[in-house]
């Protein structure tokens, strides 16, 4: 296919999305006995603050086990199965564990009483108790959809106010519990209507992630007209493919795509690297972006198998294409998505705080009670002991902390949010970093200009992950790198050092002083 018919199809044609089947994991050959609850905690942190809690009283499996990354995971058929049988399930937040709510929609377990660790957070004089006297309302619901039609929905808050976190929360009927829309967090909603009716409501929270005010619940009511939908007009797939547009080049597996974070944020700078599997003397390369709602685009002076481009805050995916000499397509990868999330000023580290951290384990002890009244004193003994390590933790880190000089630190990922408030530090983040590609000269120009305005010794890198691409950073930085722990991830070297959570913070709060002092 030559290269100006292929733009041209990419132009023309809107890309559409396959949801890969469920994956397999393996778990942890936890046993039980009838006397122990079931618990399932999704990512590490989670998992250990339970085990402190639980001691030998439950039975507690880890969900995203070793090297998994808990932002991308995606719950296997497996995951449900033991979610139909557990107990008690454990989970950060939205933020954090993107796929929570696919998992909750999948499963059929009424009994399961569920965590939400977040809601743990404790800010003391900074606690919002919300407004009375804020109202949210709905504007722009339809008498009716039909089941595929875009439903468009703006929530409207009356109060004047400087945050705007939105989540949409939906239930079929009024016996249901709610449950968060994932990925919808801003005042307006969109989405294909389902196929059945379902009641919705928009909540909006503060700037520490407390409710601040609620629409009423208004029915979305869909009405196919007593058809089975498959005669209603599909305005959104209308598009009159041509055999061309189906003509099948090389296998889109043999390009790899190298260095994509989890997420970025706006004004990131994502790096990335198209790997021929196959040896091949071509070198043209074009790499093509699409965002929400538009069509396949060429990105200007993206022309080698490297990719860099600075983030405006919209999601989009990217794809790379290779031509050969006569400009027809040799090979083209699979697209890939480049997740932008700012947080709405939400940090979803919460266990990064260790104050923050002792709430979480309060939420999960109260769940642990309910599901296991007689257990109440063996939770709340265990949940006041490692609280009291936390406590501890707390004061190690402010004692050590706070008569330091320089106060700024520099990350390769920002995570440390919630670290660098408690403590009084300033977190500056060398955003899309990837320690496995190698920035380019003039991004390379941009980290040193960074390092050296902040005159920073150090470059942190999460997860040990510090790879050749990290010491040639170093080196062309003057600087050096270290590692702290964010704890996503189970990996091997946590594994191998046999680091639990008051270990790793140590390990961090030992890693910061060679940047502060």
């Amino acid at each position: 296919m030559n290269k100006k018919v292929y733009r041209s199809i990419l132009a023309s044609c809107a890309a559409i999305a396959v949801l890969s089947g469920c994956q397999s994991q393996d778990r942890q050959n936890n046993t039980s006995d009838d006397s122990q609850i079931s618990v399932v905690a999704s990512f590490l942190p989670m998992y250990e603050f339970t085990k402190q809690v639980a001691g030998d009283r439950a039975n507690v499996q880890l969900m995203v086990s070793e090297g998994q990354d808990a932002h991308h995971y995606e719950p296997s058929a497996q995951d449900v199965a033991t979610m139909n049988e557990t107990d008690v399930f454990v989970y950060s937040s939205e933020e954090m564990e993107f796929w929570v709510n696919r998992l909750f929609n999948a499963i059929e377990n009424d009994d399961l009483i569920v965590a939400r660790a977040a809601d743990g957070l404790d800010y003391g004089e900074q606690h919002h108790e919300g407004s009375e006297e804020a109202e949210v309302t709905m504007n722009g619901i339809a008498d009716h959809y039909h089941t595929g039609d875009k439903i468009d929905i703006t929530a409207t808050l009356s109060a004047d106010v400087n945050f705007d976190h939105w989540h949409w929360y939906q239930r079929a009927n009024s016996d249901e519990e709610w449950t968060a829309l994932a990925g919808q967090y801003a005042e307006i909603l969109q989405l294909d209507a389902p196929e059945e009716s379902f009641e919705l409501k928009a909540v909006i929270y503060d700037n520490h992630h407390n409710v601040y005010a609620e629409s009423t619940s208004k029915e979305i009511r869909i009405d196919n007209h007593g058809s089975d939908g498959s005669d209603h007009e599909d305005h959104d797939h209308d598009h009159d493919y041509s055999e061309e547009d189906n003509e099948q080049v090389n296998s889109n597996e043999e390009i790899d795509i190298i260095g994509l974070a989890d997420h970025y944020h706006t004004g990131d700078v994502v790096t990335l690297v198209a790997d021929v599997n196959n040896r091949t003397d071509f070198d043209q390369w074009e790499w093509f972006i699409k965002e929400e709602h538009h069509d396949w685009e060429a990105v200007p002076d993206q022309n080698t198998d490297h990719f860099e481009y600075k983030t405006t805050g919209e999601s989009f995916e990217v794809k790379a294409v290779l031509y050969d000499e006569e400009d027809n397509v040799h090979l083209e990868s699979e697209a890939v998505s480049v997740r932008i999330d700012d947080h709405d000023d939400v940090d979803p580290h919460i266990w990064l705080d260790p104050v923050l951290a002792q709430d979480q384990v309060r939420i999960i002890r109260d769940a642990l009670i309910e599901a296991d009244p007689d257990g109440r004193n063996v939770y709340e003994e265990n949940a006041d002991a490692f609280i009291e390590e936390l406590k501890s933790l707390d004061e190690e880190y402010r004692s050590t902390l706070e008569d330091a000089e320089n106060r700024v630190f520099v990350v390769q990922h920002q995570a440390f949010g919630y670290l660098a408030d408690r403590y009084n530090l300033d977190q500056v983040a060398i955003g899309g970093l990837s320690t496995e590609v190698e920035p380019s000269p003039s991004r390379m120009s941009e980290i040193a200009d960074l390092v050296q305005d902040h005159g920073v010794p150090v470059i942190y890198y999460q997860q040990g992950a510090s790879s050749a691409i990290a010491q040639t950073v170093a080196t062309e930085t003057g600087t050096d790198t270290a590692v702290l722990y964010d704890l996503e991830v189970l990996s091997e070297e946590l594994l191998e050092n046999d680091l639990g959570y008051i270990e790793a913070m140590r390990h961090n709060l030992e890693s910061l002083q060679i940047s502060i002092y």
